[in-house]
């Protein structure tokens, strides 16, 4: 099987693997490489999919998300959220200092 000449090489896994910081053995490099021209074989094969005047779609079920207004509010619960609080003083959170 020959490959063209775009294909994906040992020495481009080695690279790959390099900048993945993967470390891979020398006798995997070539049985690698055959994965992913497969790979990209059959991502190659997509392009003879005609799609034309098909809508993108995020789901294959047609529906929409609920929305609501987005209206800037305190929440309201200052109290309930700070009930737990180890420590709090004057309706805030009161916490170590990590930066001297």
């Amino acid at each position: 099987m020959s490959n063209p000449p775009n294909a994906v090489t040992p020495k481009d896994v080695r690279k790959i693997a390099c900048l993945s910081r993967l470390h891979v053995e020398e006798e995997r490099l070539a049985s690698l490489a055959d994965e992913l021209n497969g790979i990209l074989g059959w991502i190659e094969q997509l392009s003879e999919v005609d799609c034309e005047g098909v809508e993108p779609m995020t789901c294959a079920v047609d529906m929409s998300a609920p929305q609501r207004d987005d209206v800037i509010n305190d929440g309201g619960i200052r109290d309930k959220v700070l009930a737990n609080a180890p420590k709090k003083d004057d309706g805030f959170f009161v916490v170590p200092r990590s930066v001297e």
